[in-house]
Order: C-alpha cells, then structure tokens, then sequence
C-alpha cells in the first residue's frame, strides 16, 4: 500500500519500478497521470485536510484491493502551487490480469475526485482566482460502481 501526499514532484516510471519489483506474479500494471490544465489559468493552488485526506487515500485503496484481485496499487497526489503541465495526480495498480489493473485504477481515480478532501483554486491569465466547482459528471462517474 502506497499513498502519499505531496508538494514535490513524482517520476511515474520510479513509481511503477517499485510497484512491480520482485513481483513476477503481476501480469498488468495500468497507470494514470494527471496533469494542470493550463487553458486561462497561470497556476493551481492545491490545499487539503493533512490527516484526513491520507486516511481518505487509504480508504479508497483498501477498498479497491477489496473489489480486485490487486497485487499493489499506488496513489500520489500533490498540493501546494502547481503551473500549467505539472504533474498532479499518480494512480497505479498492478495484477495478475488486465481487466482487475484497469478498473480498480478507474475506480480509484472516480473515487479521488468525489471522496478525496482536496479544494482547487484557479489563478486566472487576467489576474482573477477562482475555486474550482465539483462536477456532477465526476459524480456519476463514481456511481457506477455502487
């Protein structure tokens, strides 16, 4: 189990060489980067709840090897100042089979995006900031596995 969160950036591929070291068990390892939009907006302030939203990370991954046969899974999320291309979220799980790799990593990253206690705000080209909405599109998305 791995989750961390973070102001430094992450390599996605040191990442996934520790997910699948000495594992030769693991057949699929899916991974999803994020990154900061940069369409208007100069940068993202991430901030979060500290505590709360690593045991809300640890919940989600623990739930997730509930539902599939996961040999590991990886969650990296990060906060603080982030400019337009920065790396911003990291999901990676790894099984013996695709199909468990693929929708746990679907159903972690739905979940991080309606249980996960992070607030986004938007600095905007012409100075303005905004906080970003909840989309009921991400909503829906995480329904589906109920």
């Amino acid at each position: 189990m791995a989750v961390r969160v973070q102001e430094a950036d992450f390599d996605p591929g040191a990442e996934l060489e520790a997910l699948t070291a000495g594992d030769t068990g693991i057949g699929a390892v899916v991974s999803f980067t994020g990154l900061v939009r940069g369409t208007g907006i100069t940068e993202m302030t991430l901030e979060h709840y500290p505590g709360m939203t690593e045991k809300a990370l640890a919940e989600i991954e623990a739930q997730a090897h509930a539902r599939w046969p996961l040999q590991g899974a990886i969650i990296i999320h990060r906060v603080g100042p982030l400019a337009p291309g920065a790396r911003i979220v990291f999901v990676a799980t790894a099984s013996r089979h695709r199909k468990a790799a693929f929708e746990a990593a679907e159903y972690i990253m739905d979940f991080l995006k309606t249980r996960a206690p992070f607030w986004k705000k938007e600095a905007a080209i012409d100075g303005t900031a905004r906080w970003v909405e909840a989309r009921d599109t991400d909503d829906s998305a995480a329904e589906r596995w109920k």
